[in-house]
């Protein structure tokens, strides 16, 4: 029997393991955004920062008088713009300021298909950086060379384990959102390869 595919087991989780899933994912994702902010002197990634712990926060305690609104506000002017940037890791970063605005988005419309957004912007991160490699190689690629690439592959598998450990979670508490991070960046990489 066929296991079933990530995306698949992401839609049958509850609206919180959702959220969680997300945020987890965000964690890999937002030290790109920082390596970016510092190399280029673009943005302030201690926002990003702090509006992904008010994430957090929101998930653990969904009556919490967080106002998404001012949170998107201060995020937004934080994105990039691809074209004032000539280095690759504009796309990194941009895909971590949207993943982030996505998350909030979902949070405040409840809308579970935000969180599995962010799961696809995750994944969209590591293939742009797959088929940026096969450009500069001037080799020719297809979706299966990237889908069957070591570092697709090891997204995959990460994200296979984030989500057997949300299913498993009875609910979310300080411990396992705690023990959710520490998983996430247990490697000490970004969803790209790069160290924290």
């Amino acid at each position: 029997m066929k296991k079933p595919n990530n995306f698949q087991r992401i839609r049958e989780l509850n609206t919180v393991q959702k959220a969680a899933l997300a945020a987890a994912l965000l964690e890999r994702m937002l030290p790109n955004y920082t390596l970016f902010s510092e190399a280029l002197e673009f943005g302030e990634p201690e926002v990003l920062r702090n509006a992904l712990a008010l994430c957090w926060e929101k998930i653990l305690l969904p009556k919490s008088k967080i106002s998404i609104d001012k949170l998107v506000e201060k995020v937004e002017p934080n994105v990039p713009e691809v074209n004032d940037f000539d280095v690759f890791g504009v796309y990194p970063a941009i895909d971590a300021a949207t993943a982030l605005l996505t998350l909030l988005q979902g949070l405040q419309s409840k809308d579970e298909q935000e969180y599995v957004s962010v799961c696809k912007i995750a994944q969209g991160t590591v293939a742009r950086l797959i088929e940026y490699q096969f450009e500069l190689d001037e080799q020719p690629y297809s979706s299966q060379d990237v889908n069957q690439h070591p570092l697709m592959e090891y997204e995959i598998e990460v994200l296979g384990e984030l989500i057997d450990f949300v299913a498993a979670m009875t609910r979310l508490d300080k411990d396992s959102a705690k023990a959710l991070r520490q998983l996430a960046v247990a490697d000490g990489q970004t969803n790209i390869g790069v160290e924290i």
